[in-house]
């Protein structure tokens, strides 16, 4: 008798919607607290706090919706085999337009293609929700619909362009992979991570934003000090117009080896009040390179990714696996979708412990710029973007452990004022 499958995904799915769905109820009750945190009180303002309370209740009810919808929607596709029918179909359309529906790479690219359409329709109501309501309701928003528009059209070109040939590469490594598939599917998977974080943010990143030099003046001496001054090898120091579609704002850094660049968001220059809360924030991001964060994480990405690949071999000649779910045949692209469905327990667990590790990272991220001398600026810096970002307030610690990458700002402020009592005793 074939095992349950579909049965028991259908089940972690509903779990873990129910857990997941108590962990926001908790998050919700902790936003609507009228007061903030004893350790806040005097730091953050009553108007700004007024202002987080109800951008953080906005989106969380939001979410709520959202998750419902989705979850409703995911059910219905497992549980009514939706995925075999609209395989069978799409064999159907490339036949009708004249093409080989027995090549498994054009089936798959056509079954894609109207997966997107699909996720296209269905994600854009909640998209244009977010985006011209909530957000501008909150003074976040600075796109246009037709930027929206426009971006959209070229997140579609792109996935049309760099999509065919990626799914043809998975497909045929698997044909031909044999005892070898986990290795070959990783190092196809690591190459292309490899190239993707290279082209992206010089190639794919300024179709969306104009990247500009960062102007001679006093915040970029002080810059190219610190940089210099930790042996970091910048080359190029950005700003990004951010500014044009959002608020909110960032910094973050990339590149290989001798060639490193920094990009700052132009609302980050706006929002902070002197060059020095600035520089906190980028020694704060050149602590995660001095200490190796971005190295580890990627290690840690390419092993889960390697076990992955290592489990679905195990699995992808299952005829019971596909039969539990509605399929005659067994397509590769179909295989490893039930496959990822699968290891959502697994999935949820190992975001977990990336999350904390996430955390901890922040932590001595936040203690190497501390003790760069830059603690009363850095502290200023997280309370001006916690601010100016509407950033929550009050946060459940159920829910801030399981979700966040970051810890919550009262964690942070204690943490340095604790390393300085540390160093008084």
């Amino acid at each position: 008798m074939a095992l349950p499958y579909l049965e028991a995904v259908l089940c972690f799915m509903i779990l873990m919607y129910i857990f997941e769905t108590y962990l926001d109820i908790r998050q919700h009750r902790a936003l609507k607290l009228p007061t903030l945190p004893k350790p806040l009180v005097g730091v953050i303002s009553d108007e700004k706090f007024k202002r987080s309370r109800d951008y953080s209740l906005d989106k969380s009810c939001f979410h709520f919706v959202h998750e419902a919808v989705t979850i409703l929607m995911d059910t219905a596709i497992l549980y009514y085999k939706v995925l075999p029918w609209f395989w069978k179909k799409s064999a159907e359309l490339v036949t009708n337009v004249g093409l080989n529906a027995e090549n498994e790479i054009i089936h798959t690219l056509a079954f894609l293609a109207g997966a997107m359409v699909w996720s296209q329709i269905t994600d854009l109501p909640f998209s244009l929700y977010s985006t011209f309501v909530i957000e501008a309701r909150h003074g976040f928003n600075k796109q246009t619909i037709w930027l929206f528009i426009r971006d959209m059209i070229k997140g579609i070109l792109l996935s049309m362009i760099l999509g065919p040939p990626i799914v043809a590469a998975i497909i045929y490594i698997v044909q031909i992979g044999g005892p070898y598939l986990a290795i070959y599917l990783w190092g196809f998977m690591f190459v292309l991570a490899l190239l993707m974080m290279t082209i992206y943010p010089i190639v794919i990143a300024p179709l969306f934003n104009k990247f500009t030099p960062l102007p001679d003046g006093v915040l970029r001496e002080k810059i190219e000090k610190l940089a210099a001054s930790l042996k970091f090898p910048l080359k190029k120091l950005f700003v990004v117009d951010g500014s044009t579609r959002s608020s909110h704002s960032n910094a973050y850094m990339y590149g290989f080896f001798k060639n490193k660049r920094i990009v700052l968001y132009d609302t980050l220059i706006q929002q902070c009040s002197n060059e020095d809360e600035i520089v906190s924030v980028i020694a704060h991001e050149l602590g995660h390179w001095k200490l190796n964060h971005t190295v580890y994480s990627f290690i840690a990405v390419q092993l889960l990714m390697f076990l992955q690949f290592g489990g679905y071999t195990l699995v992808r000649n299952s005829k019971d696996l596909f039969e539990s779910f509605g399929f005659e045949d067994q397509p590769i692209i179909i295989g490893l979708i039930i496959f990822q469905h699968t290891i959502i327990p697994l999935q949820h667990l190992l975001s977990f412990c990336l999350n904390l590790v996430s955390r901890a990272f922040e932590f001595q991220a936040d203690a190497f710029a501390k003790n760069l001398g830059y603690a009363p600026q850095l502290r200023a810096a997280l309370v001006k973007l916690q601010e100016e970002n509407l950033s929550a307030m009050n946060t459940d610690p159920w829910y801030s452990a399981y979700h966040y990458s970051h810890p919550p700002l009262v964690e942070r402020l204690q943490a340095l004022e604790d390393s300085d009592s540390k160093k008084e005793d």
